[in-house]
């Protein structure tokens, strides 16, 4: 009973001409997006052993291991204010060369300026102390200064700015996602 009644709805010459229309459009429109999945060519090339221990680095990090988010990124407020403890490290967010650093009483206070090439830098400001020289190379493992409360400040922070072609940008654009705890 229902096989007839399906061979009636799909012989129907206005079925038949709605479907073959939709196809048609589909394969037309489907040859205009994209293949976004590229093909897979894997290579096993084993290199050697090692009997040390494997160490891997951070591209791209937080600039302080224990921080409180008090101030985000706006128009009027460049770049990103973490709050911690007076004394407490400071590292690049990524590997560069010091391209400056200022001692200011007024508006930033201590502050670094690292250039991660690619017309990116980043900005530290508001530190107690400053352990970098201009033209100093650093890594993620390189302690920039420590945090502090110079400059226009209410307290002990943080105030980190990405440039991109000198531009201030949303830090969190290129920070990594914060990562919960088990």
């Amino acid at each position: 009973m229902l096989k007839p009644f399906l061979r009636r709805v799909f012989e129907h010459k206005s079925f038949k001409k709605a479907l073959g229309g939709n196809l048609a459009l589909m394969v037309f429109l489907g040859s205009f997006i994209p293949n976004t999945v590229p093909p897979i060519e894997a290579e096993l090339t084993i290199v050697g052993e090692t009997s040390g221990p494997i160490v891997t680095q951070k591209t791209v990090q937080y600039p302080l291991e224990n921080y409180t988010i008090t101030q985000g990124f706006s128009l009027f407020h460049p770049g990103i204010d973490l709050a911690a403890p007076k004394g407490v490290g400071v590292f690049p967010v990524k590997d560069g060369v010091v391209e400056d650093v200022s001692y200011s009483r007024y508006a930033y206070g201590n502050a670094i300026l690292v250039n991660h090439g690619n017309e990116t830098s980043s900005l530290y400001a508001h530190l107690a102390k400053i352990e970098v020289e201009p033209g100093q190379k650093v890594t993620t493992l390189t302690q920039l200064g420590k945090v502090g409360a110079t400059g226009h400040t209410t307290g002990p922070h943080l105030h980190l700015e990405i440039r991109n072609h000198g531009v201030p940008i949303n830090p969190f654009v290129i920070l990594p996602s914060p990562v919960s705890p088990i």
